[in-house]
């Protein structure tokens, strides 16, 4: 039987370009942060990549923070800006409520920790942020407020929301943006955007674990999370990781993802769902949305159960965040979207890529009704 993968909001198989590169790179001696010939031609070759990246990310050089992961960078700009803002008296962490744990945890853990007070941002049924809560939350409280933090696209549904809308409601606000899905998907500048940070992560756009990338405004000076060397603006210090950072900056410019092409693959996948199961819901369909991610509801059934029957057909998709698998409950995304927690937990996501095809999408079409018929069964009894 073939092994389809639809699991690329997970992870990104990675580009034989950005991989060459990466072991080119792995085999050349030089500490980039030494003096010496050695490590000067190993800092060129990272500041070349920094200039790729500047240049795909519509932001300067020196505004990138390499980190080891979107999570971490999610971390430093969060806790950053919040410690930033305590220092003149604000108080508040406003984010969405459908944020990824890399930005929810460390939300809740300044709430438990030092002292801010957390205010979530609602969404509508179709997954899109409240701007009207938040320009209310603004203008009645914003000189408490030290951070706001919406993602770009979210996880889960694809669905994206309106950044832009959200830094004029800020105004002096520092806001900053989770767009580790976004990035090289659909179009993302962090200039044009004007927000104040942004997150980034190498393999979720065909290049390497453990490399992500913090945008953030050269006129920003936050706290360290991360003190020794004083690299990266002596915001994140530490020794730098030339391999990965070569493979994000060569993945970032590689031909292989065709967004209208994966586009078409996601409506036909759709199509066929919605075709045969009438009574299914397609989350977030009526928002604009990224062009891989469907979130499919099948009344009836529950998500652990038919990613176990897609499993043994071969077929890898997920019940949501790969970050917080392996915890059975409810989706705080389709909670928040207005799922009760049954139907929340009778949900999953399918999400196409760069490598997915057309007989990838019909070969998962064909056992759905199968596996659906027998989590419906299970789920009865």
């Amino acid at each position: 039987m073939p092994s389809i993968y639809l699991d690329h909001a997970a992870t990104t198989p990675i580009d034989a370009r950005a991989l060459a590169a990466m072991s080119d790179q792995a085999a050349a001696l030089g500490n980039p942060s030494s003096l010496h010939a050695h490590g000067r031609a190993t800092r060129k070759t990272l500041e070349d990549a920094r200039e790729v990246l500047a240049a795909e990310i519509g932001c300067l050089p020196s505004e990138i923070i390499f980190t080891a992961s979107g999570t971490e960078a999610n971390n430093i700009a969060l806790k950053g800006l919040y410690w930033a803002g305590r220092d003149k008296g604000k108080n508040i962490v406003v984010i969405s409520s459908i944020e990824h744990h890399a930005i929810l945890d460390p939300a809740h853990w300044l709430a438990t920790h030092e002292a801010a007070e957390v205010i979530e941002i609602p969404v509508n049924h179709n997954g899109t942020i409240d701007l009207e809560f938040l320009a209310n939350l603004v203008e009645k409280r914003g000189n408490e407020i030290a951070v706001i933090s919406v993602m770009h696209s979210n996880n889960e549904t694809g669905v994206l929301q309106p950044i832009s809308e959200v830094v004029s409601i800020a105004g002096e606000i520092p806001v900053h943006s989770d767009a580790v899905q976004s990035f090289k998907k659909v179009p993302l500048s962090f200039s044009q955007l004007g927000v104040t940070a942004m997150s980034l992560s190498a393999h979720k756009i065909s290049g390497p674990l453990g490399i992500g990338a913090l945008i953030l405004r050269r006129t920003i000076e936050i706290p360290s999370l991360l003190h020794g060397g004083g690299q990266e603006r002596e915001i994140r210090s530490g020794t730098f990781n030339a391999p990965g950072i070569v493979g994000f900056s060569t993945a970032a410019v590689s031909p292989g993802y065709n967004a209208a092409a994966v586009s078409a693959l996601r409506d036909r996948f759709i199509s066929a769902v919605q075709r045969l199961f009438p009574d299914a819901i397609i989350n977030g369909l009526a928002s604009e949305r990224l062009p891989g991610i469907v979130n499919v509801t099948f009344p009836g059934t529950q998500s652990d159960t038919l990613l176990l029957l897609m499993d043994g057909e071969h077929i890898s998709c997920s019940t949501g965040s790969a970050c917080s698998a392996g915890v059975h409950e409810a989706s705080h995304v389709l909670l928040a979207m207005g799922h009760s927690e049954a139907s929340a937990q009778s949900s999953l996501r399918f999400s196409f890529g760069a490598t997915s095809t057309e007989q990838d999408c019909d070969f998962v079409v064909s056992v759905l009704p199968d596996v659906i018929a027998r989590g419906r069964a299970a789920h009865s009894l």
